[in-house]
């Protein structure tokens, strides 16, 4: 009787735990299910050239709506860095590691071989291995021929241009290469560099895209960069602006920018998307303070004494100082992050570990990346890291900041040249070069500085 009882038992405990394992293995089924729902779009935007001082938030006189938007109802970066030029900020911000790592000291010129190293991980590519739709629609400047393209880079889709700067209704560089391009080939289009390029993030949104998947969509603009060419209606609300005519075109280019930004927006709503898309938003480099053409566009462009404004910051594109890098930048996704604003130092090199991190952690394990996830801060679960830290390389300069000393060598090597010492935290405008009374600190970054130049391909 009492082998009967305990035969009986061990068959009842045994379907149970049976049980138990399958329901255990129900529920970890399906929180992976809802991990996949829940990955979210991502829509990256770039202003090519836009200062500090030329969003409506920073208190600009021009107006810039749609960006406000995204800061009262996101997360606002007030000490995001990138590089004080174009190619650089795009490939740190593609692969999440510093440009000089890969020789990209600067922008890549014209005609140049220089490309974006074909067997570097990507945040596109990345995201595709995850199973998502991957598109770019605007400047790519990683690369000047189709066969160096965004599609050799992990993008599923491509439209825009190439090369660095064109005119914004010829799509030619400034010397007349060719660079409009669909899927890397040469296209012939009629209209503005800013239409165009929503135009086609409008479409691939609504139709073009695989609409079984998520999506990454990439929109790095042209504006508000030279050669500045606007419509009168963009230009009206900033005829009586008491300022140069370029800073007026300028004024409208930003604010063009910004209507089509609006544009995406109103999509991402209408398309029910806008609750499970991460949107962000920033500048490539600083503005720059003004322009003389040479033999740019058959001189039918510039001069532009005033275009960017970096105010109250020091500096313009091309420089270390903060105006060069430090610019506007946001990220917003509605439901998931509340309004905040982040003072601590973050570089664009944390944007492609942080949206990794919201997708799938592990497709960065075996990455040496510069960036770091900062999702964390970004929900206002860790603030105040004063360790974080900031490499910048140029053609001919250097630049260190930890936490809030910031260290700028002026030389094509670390050899020779000459140096600025500032505390940002005390200065944040670098008005007073305090080295000679900081050598401990100075000696500190230098060394750090050496550090970091060792993983650089020159």
């Amino acid at each position: 009787m009492k082998a009967t009882i305990k035969k009986i038992f061990r068959k009842v405990f045994m379907r149970a735990v049976s049980v138990m394992f399958f329901l255990l293995f129900l529920l970890k089924t399906e929180a992976k299910d809802s991990e996949k729902t829940l990955r979210p779009n991502i829509v990256v935007l770039v202003a090519d050239d836009a200062g500090w001082n030329d969003v409506g938030y920073h208190g600009s006189e021009i107006k810039t709506p749609n960006i406000d938007r995204l800061v009262e109802t996101g997360v606002e970066l007030n000490q995001f860095y990138v590089y004080p030029t174009c190619s650089p900020t795009r490939a740190s911000l593609l692969t999440g590691r510093y440009a000089s790592r890969f020789g990209i000291f600067g922008p890549i010129m014209m005609r140049s071989k220089q490309v974006l190293p074909k067997d570097v991980e990507t945040l596109p590519g990345l995201l595709k291995k995850a199973g998502y739709s991957t598109a770019i629609t605007g400047k790519w400047h990683l690369g000047l021929r189709p066969e160096n393209g965004p599609r050799q880079y992990g993008f599923d889709y491509t439209y825009g241009y190439l090369h660095g700067q064109i005119d914004q209704y010829t799509h030619r560089y400034k010397n007349g290469d060719r660079s409009w391009h669909r899927n890397d080939v040469f296209i012939d289009e009629e209209g503005h560099t800013t239409d165009l390029i929503t135009n086609e993030v409008v479409k691939y949104i609504t139709e073009s895209r695989d609409k079984s998947k998520p999506f990454f969509i990439y929109v790095p603009y042209s504006v508000p960069h030279y050669p500045l060419q606007e419509e009168d209606k963009w230009i009206e609300p900033y005829k009586n602006l008491d300022d140069e005519d370029s800073r007026k075109i300028f004024a409208a280019s930003v604010a063009h920018m910004d209507d089509s930004i609006g544009e995406i927006l109103k999509t991402l709503e209408v398309q029910n998307l806008i609750e499970n898309t991460l949107i962000i938003f920033l500048s490539d480099n600083g503005g720059q303070n003004s322009w003389t053409p040479t033999f740019e566009y058959e001189g039918k462009h510039g001069p532009y004494p005033k275009m960017g404004d970096n105010l109250p910051l020091r500096g313009e594109k091309t420089e270390l100082f903060e105006g060069g890098i430090r610019v506007p930048a946001v990220i917003n996704w509605k439901g998931k992050l509340q309004h905040l604003k982040i003072d601590e130092l973050i570089k664009v090199t944390d944007v492609l570990p942080t949206v990794t991190s919201l997708v799938d952690p592990s497709l960065t394990e075996d990455l040496e990346l510069d960036g770091d996830n900062i999702w964390p801060m970004l929900t206002g679960a860790k603030t105040n890291d004063k360790d974080r830290s900031l490499y910048s390389r140029t053609g001919d300069l250097f630049s260190y900041r930890k936490g809030d000393w910031k260290l700028i060598h002026f030389g094509e090597s670390l050899n020779e040249g000459s140096e600025q010492l500032f505390n940002l935290k005390d200065d944040p405008y670098e008005t007073k070069n305090v080295l000679e009374n900081n050598r401990a600190m100075r000696d500190e970054l230098f060394n750090e500085l050496q550090r970091e130049a060792k993983f650089d391909n020159h």
